[in-house]
């Protein structure tokens, strides 16, 4: 092969010498030219690296955000951990930073930008400064709810017993890892959590440990946050998940039992969270690396797209986050993604599951209120209870998004069985799935404060999905839901394909209930309540714990090995509320996450949040 040709800075070739030209003694001219070619070969070479670090390292200014016309959202320069720039005071300007800038970058010897963040999540670490002292809000009703009927408190102390096995069972066999394989007896991970060991039963289990009184088990719980819960792990984890788990889980300890370890570990966390947002949007990655900070998306999302409910599910968190610290860039992270909506065309009125971070632009026109798009709905409406109903806009917002729901998602089957399609390129899917049923009690806590005076046509549409995903329920021979069913060919609320008929040990119907409960006090709600607890301990319960089902219509069913942290979180959670009295975790001063982890109501008056200004 002929080696390339030479290209000096000019990109030119080295002309030949001239006929004629005067000669030098030999041995200066090979003295010379040995130092021309010794240097063109020192200079092409570090050209050649140049061009090549330019087109194949991760360009810089793809992690910019460009104009997208938010010129009122202030974003400040983040750091690897999230400091705000606040010594400097410097902010992003918009677009900035393009291809020249990098070139220039790459001549002065640019390092990756993996390595970047990882110094300087590697150098800030250790000068994190002590969080500010900040009024602690404790509205109470954090333990007892005593039914006082007892027939009721007895089947509360069933559900106490239940959540007791669980946790016994992990604490002897999975103790440290994320979740427990009941059968086998041994720990259990899922790629959310990448290859880490965070004990996300543990962190998720924390507040309903707490609310039920076991105390000595919370106990254990703290000491191996305190002794073992570390962040600091090249682990490449879901953004989303370890928001309302591990955030959410930490900020709810804290607030309920006022231990500071709980909110240090969760602003940890949080700051190890804040390199998901560098994109051109704004947008986060799916994924990030704790470590390295590096973030990127589902490889299966359309065409590398993040999903609503992801991105769309910080809210509640982040805004907590910035009132505990002081520090404004976790409440402009979610403000920028709320203002970059607004200002999104959307087709009919439905918001499309999936967004792409780099262009700004919506993926495959798929509306679920299920799965992939479930909580970003949810946390609009929570987005207003937790700021005392004064964040209107979010109000406002969520009503748009219901209206369109409602036109276009909302059906009655032959039968008058009221379910939530998905729509998917122009048609309604007859399909609604397990995560769908949260929506009835969406509905019942958002019935108060809808537009005219419609209050009571949201209850009573909450009442009709709860009676819905009960049929589910009711219908196989388990009497557990399947994880997704069907309305048509004859067939209404049972499910169809062999892989949609397991039960994973999930909350949403009987979140349902407990909402529907608190709002009507409607027997029949605690009756279904207690039909589904029935059912759990005895087609799930396992002597080492609680396993999920594959076929919940089959009489001999064959486990699938897991108990979920959710499980603690919120399914045993939900049901334990449904039979204690209403003075537990009250509505009015608490709102829970989509983990189930409850937070307080933030009562701030004519206060702002930092960084808050520019929306009031």
């Amino acid at each position: 092969m002929t080696a390339p040709a030479l290209l000096p800075p000019s990109g030119r070739r080295i002309p030949a010498p001239a006929p004629g030209a005067a000669s030098f003694p030999h041995h200066r001219a090979t003295l010379r030219l040995s130092e021309k070619f010794i240097l063109l070969l020192i200079l092409g070479a570090f050209i050649t690296l140049c061009f090549g670090a330019f087109f194949f390292l991760p360009d810089g200014s793809k992690h910019k955000r460009f104009d997208l016309g938010l010129e009122d959202v202030l974003i400040p320069h983040v750091d690897g951990m999230g400091r705000a720039g606040r010594q400097s005071g410097a902010h992003v300007i918009h677009g900035e930073g393009g291809p020249h800038e990098h070139r220039h970058r790459c001549l002065l010897g640019s390092q990756t930008e993996k390595n970047r963040v990882a110094q300087r999540l590697r150098g800030r670490e250790a000068a994190a400064p002590p969080l500010p002292p900040v009024p602690v809000p404790r509205p109470g009703g954090v333990d007892d709810g005593d039914p006082g009927d007892p027939r009721v408190r007895e089947k509360r102390d069933k559900i106490r017993e239940m959540m007791k096995h669980a946790w016994d069972s992990y604490r002897q066999y999975g103790w440290g890892h994320n979740e427990l394989k009941p059968l086998a007896r041994k720990g259990h991970s899922t790629n959310i959590f990448g290859n880490s060991q965070m004990g996300a039963t543990i962190v998720d289990a924390l507040d309903t440990l707490f609310m039920m009184g076991l105390h000595d088990e919370f106990r254990d719980g703290q000491a191996w946050i305190e002794q073992n819960l570390d962040f600091s792990v090249n682990a490449e984890v879901s953004v989303f998940e370890v928001n309302i788990r591990f955030i959410g889980g930490l900020l709810a300890a804290y607030y309920l039992s006022g231990q500071e370890v709980f909110k240090a570990k969760a602003v940890q966390l949080a700051e190890k969270l804040l390199p998901a947002f560098n994109t051109p949007t704004g947008i986060p990655w799916a994924m990030v690396n704790l470590k390295s900070g590096v973030g990127r998306n589902w490889g299966w999302a359309s065409a590398g797209s993040s999903i609503l409910a992801e991105f769309g599910t910080l809210h509640m968190e982040f805004v907590h986050l910035t009132y505990l610290t002081g520090n404004p860039a976790y409440y402009q992270k979610v403000m920028h993604i709320r203002k970059l909506l607004a200002k999104m065309e959307r087709p009919n009125g439905l918001y499309p599951n999936y967004l792409n971070p780099r262009t700004g632009r919506w993926g495959q026109h798929h509306t679920s209120v299920g799965g992939l798009g479930d909580s970003f709905y949810e946390y609009l409406l929570k987005a207003w209870l937790m700021s005392d109903k004064t964040d209107t806009e979010a109000r406002k917002t969520y009503d748009d998004a219901v209206e369109a729901i409602e036109r276009h998602l909302i059906r009655k089957s032959n039968s008058g069985l009221t379910f939530i399609g998905e729509w998917k390129n122009g048609h309604l899917e007859r399909k609604m799935g397990h995560l769908t049923c949260f929506a009835g009690g969406m509905f019942a806590l958002g019935a108060d404060g809808s537009p005219g005076d419609k209050a009571g046509h949201y209850l009573q549409l909450g009442a009709e999905i709860a009676h819905t995903c009960h049929e589910s329920y009711d219908r196989t021979v388990l009497k557990l839901g399947p994880e997704a069913f069907k309305f048509d060919s004859g067939l209404e609320a049972v499910a169809v394909r062999q892989n949609e008929k397991y039960y994973i040990l999930r909350p949403e119907v009987i979140e349902t209930y407990w909402y529907m409960w608190r709002f009507t006090h409607d027997p029949k709600y605690r009756q279904w309540g207690w039909e589904a607890t029935q059912a759990i301990d005895r087609y799930c319960r396992v002597s080492g714990g609680f396993s999920g089902v594959k076929d919940v219509y089959s009489s001999n069913p064959t486990y699938d090995d897991v108990q979920q942290s959710f499980f603690l979180a919120e399914t045993l959670k939900y049901l334990y509320l449904l039979f204690s009295s209403d003075d537990l975790l009250p509505l009015d001063s608490w709102v829970f996450n989509t983990e189930a982890h409850p937070l307080p109501v933030l009562h701030l008056g004519n206060a702002t949040l930092p960084g808050s200004e520019s929306r009031r």
